[in-house]
């Protein structure tokens, strides 16, 4: 089989093109992207002894807000069912407002573009980390996006970029097998 260097050349123009196109659009759009995760969700028992000694349970949790973005996130709005203690690092101002169906809503005054931000719960039974469930993270540009993650090693930049390169060049020759059927079947 000859390969039609003409016709494998414009399928690798086109999938190269779209891939410039997506890498130009995400660096120079400016806006914000918002996205919240769990960081962890423990539960410690500890021995209270005052009064004797008595297992106490302390539950904790965390969540991570970060703008992913290029653009400042403004007024962002953490809504909770049950609002316990909190700490915010790295320190930042907020306030807390009720809301009218009887939560507490966590306002961050802005987020600026690749910042992070983790909020520690601390709270006791019979408060459980279901209590808290977080009803809503918005921001005057929408609304966050909750992503579910796991911890993962960590790869070198270069072999990232080899990988890229290798499912680009994979779907070019993919493409092309496609093209060369069709042209033979019919």
């Amino acid at each position: 089989m000859t390969v039609d260097w003409k016709v494998f050349l414009q399928i690798a123009s086109s999938i190269i093109a779209v891939c410039v196109g997506a890498i130009v659009n995400k660096y120079l759009s400016k806006r914000e992207r918002l996205i919240a995760y769990n960081g962890y969700i423990a539960s410690h028992a500890i021995e209270s002894v005052v009064g004797g000694i008595e297992v106490t349970q302390i539950h904790t949790h965390s969540v991570v807000i970060r703008n992913s973005g290029n653009k400042t996130a403004t007024n962002v709005r953490i809504s909770h069912n049950v609002l316990p203690n909190i700490n915010i690092s790295p320190e930042t101002n907020f306030e807390i407002t009720d809301l009218p169906s009887g939560g507490k809503e966590l306002k961050i005054p802005r987020i600026t573009p690749k910042k992070e931000y983790t909020i520690s719960y601390l709270y006791f039974p019979p408060i459980t980390y279901n209590d808290i469930i977080i009803s809503s993270i918005e921001s005057d540009a929408g609304s966050a996006k909750i992503i579910n993650v796991r911890l993962q090693q960590i790869y070198p930049q270069w072999l990232n970029y080899l990988c890229i390169f290798a499912v680009i060049l994979g779907l070019i020759t993919l493409i092309y097998i496609i093209y060369e059927i069709i042209v033979r079947v019919f």
